[in-house]
């Protein structure tokens, strides 16, 4: 079972329906606790601002079973957009502490000469490794972004992805062992959003 967390911010409802497109039946959208301790695969989504995305975690008292979950389960678990930014160490954007999973900060985008902010819209990916999972050789892949802030990681072995953005090569899908955090939106992203989240899936 894959569980979509219900935090209170997020597109839960299109993560789902994309889902059930490709065929994936077995996936709930909760916040409850059992619920999620029963899953063998999280889905952490989330849109708007870092401390909004970190204080909605703790009124929902869901901050220790995602650790669990993430760290001594070691489930494969994805963190879409918000829902990546939380696992850094912390955001420019305020100042709560984020999860922490990765030795990674959130960062805004500096305003350029003609570079717009959000970066929203379709963008080209590159991938790190040679023979990625996530993708088929043969197409060439975009996705649908919408961010003002992005994921900057120390370990240059945790970087999956990499966009380039006005001049900005950004880290825009992010891997350690189980976890994943993708900055755009495999859900908004047509055929290029079905092949990821068939795969992880398959995880």
């Amino acid at each position: 079972m894959i569980c979509i967390i219900d935090y209170g911010i997020g597109n839960l409802s299109s993560i789902k329906n994309m889902f059930k497109h490709i065929g994936i039946r077995n996936v709930i959208i909760s916040s409850d606790k059992d619920e999620i301790l029963k899953s063998k695969k999280i889905v952490l989504p989330g849109v708007g601002a870092f401390d909004n995305g970190m204080h909605h975690l703790q009124k929902y008292c869901l901050i220790e079973v995602l650790h669990y979950k993430a760290l001594t389960e070691k489930v494969p678990f994805l963190g879409i957009c918000l829902g990546m930014q939380l696992m850094t160490k912390g955001s420019e954007e305020g100042e709560l502490p984020g999860l922490g999973w990765f030795d990674a900060h959130t960062v805004k985008f500096d305003k350029m000469d003609r570079l717009k902010v959000p970066h929203m819209g379709w963008n080209h990916i590159k991938s790190y490794e040679k023979q990625n999972y996530f993708l088929k050789k043969e197409k060439k892949y975009r996705f649908y972004f919408v961010h003002s802030y992005f994921v900057e990681c120390a370990d240059r072995n945790n970087v999956m992805f990499t966009t380039n953005y006005g001049g900005i090569e950004f880290h825009s899908a992010i891997k350690k062992d189980n976890i994943i955090g993708m900055q755009f939106h495999p859900e908004k992203s047509l055929h290029f959003g079905m092949d990821i989240l068939e795969k992880f899936a398959e995880l």
